[in-house]
C-alpha cells in the first residue's frame, strides 16, 4: 500500500482527535472557571526511525515526514474574564492561585468559584449533581452562618462577628503538576503551596468565566474540520490511483 495513505490516514486521525478537544471547548464556553483544552501537534518520526533502522535528520528517504500526530494535549491556564454576579458566595482569584476543594479522601484544585451553603452551613462547590467542601488554610471546612452578617475581605478572609477563616488559595508546584480530571477539578501530583496572604487577590461577588473565545474556538474548529475532510480525500484519491494501476496491470497481464 502506498505510502501516502499512511499519511493521510495518520493526519485524518490527528485532526479528527483535535476536533474532539476543540467542540468540548466550545461547549464549555459558559462553563464558571473552565480551562480550555489544547492539541499539540508533532511531526511523526517514519518506520525506519521508530525501529531504529534509521537516524532522524538525515536527510534520505527513509528518513522523511512520518506525517503528523497529536503528541499530547495541555491545559491553557490563562485567566478567563471575571463577571460580576453579586452573589455573596461566587469569588474569583485576580492573578495566580487555586481553591482547594475536598472530594471523598481526595483534595483537588480548581479556579471556579461558583460556591453555595449546604445545609450545615458549610461552603460546596455547587458543579455536577455533588457537592465538595471548599477548604480553608488548615485544610478544614468553611463553615458560615448564613443567617447573620458575614464578607469576605480582598485576601480572601472570611470575616463573621470576629470569627476569620482564610479561604485556602495555593500555588502548585508547576501547571505541568496538575491534571484535568473532570468537574472543573485538577489532581495535583506535586504539593502545592500556599500564597502569601499578602498576596491574594479574592473578589467575592464575582466570578471567574471560561477563558474559551468562541469566535477563537470556532475558527480553529472550521479549519480542523477542512483538514480532516483533505485528509481523506486524499485517502480516497490516492486509493483510486492504486485501483486504477491494478487494473491496467492486470489487463496488461
Amino acid at each position: 500500500m502506498p505510502y501516502g495513505i499512511y499519511l493521510s490516514a495518520e493526519g485524518a486521525h490527528a485532526q479528527d482527535r483535535r476536533l474532539t478537544i476543540l467542540a468540548n471547548n466550545l461547549a464549555n464556553v459558559e462553563t464558571v472557571g473552565f480551562k480550555r483544552q489544547l492539541a499539540i501537534c508533532q511531526a511523526r518520526y517514519t518506520e525506519p526511525v521508530n525501529r531504529g533502522l534509521e537516524s532522524p535528520g538525515t536527510g534520505r528517504w527513509s528518513d522523511l515526514s512520518g506525517g503528523v500526530v497529536v503528541s499530547m494535549t495541555k491545559t491553557d491556564f490563562s485567566p478567563g474574564p471575571l463577571k460580576e454576579t453579586r452573589s455573596p458566595t461566587d469569588f474569583a482569584i485576580r492573578g495566580e492561585g487555586f481553591f482547594t476543594v475536598q472530594k471523598g479522601d481526595e483534595v483537588f484544585l480548581t479556579r471556579a468559584g461558583n460556591f453555595q451553603l449546604n445545609g450545615k452551613g458549610q461552603l460546596v462547590t455547587q458543579y455536577g449533581g455533588e457537592q465538595y467542601l471548599v477548604l480553608n488554610d488548615a485544610g478544614q471546612p468553611i463553615v458560615i452562618d448564613g443567617s447573620r452578617p458575614w464578607r469576605v475581605n480582598p485576601q480572601g478572609v472570611v470575616e463573621q462577628e470576629g470569627l476569620l477563616q482564610n479561604i485556602a488559595v495555593v500555588r502548585p508546584a508547576s501547571k505541568d503538576s496538575l491534571v484535568p480530571v473532570g468537574e472543573n477539578l485538577f489532581r495535583p501530583t506535586a504539593q502545592p503551596s500556599p500564597v502569601p496572604l499578602a498576596q491574594r487577590q479574592v473578589a467575592q461577588g464575582y466570578l471567574e468565566m471560561s477563558s474559551v473565545q468562541p469566535t477563537l474556538a470556532m475558527v480553529e474548529l472550521l479549519e480542523a474540520s477542512r483538514l480532516l475532510e483533505a485528509n481523506l480525500a486524499m485517502v480516497q484519491t490516492q486509493d483510486q490511483m492504486l485501483s486504477n494501476l491494478f487494473n491496467r496491470v492486470l489487463r496488461a497481464s
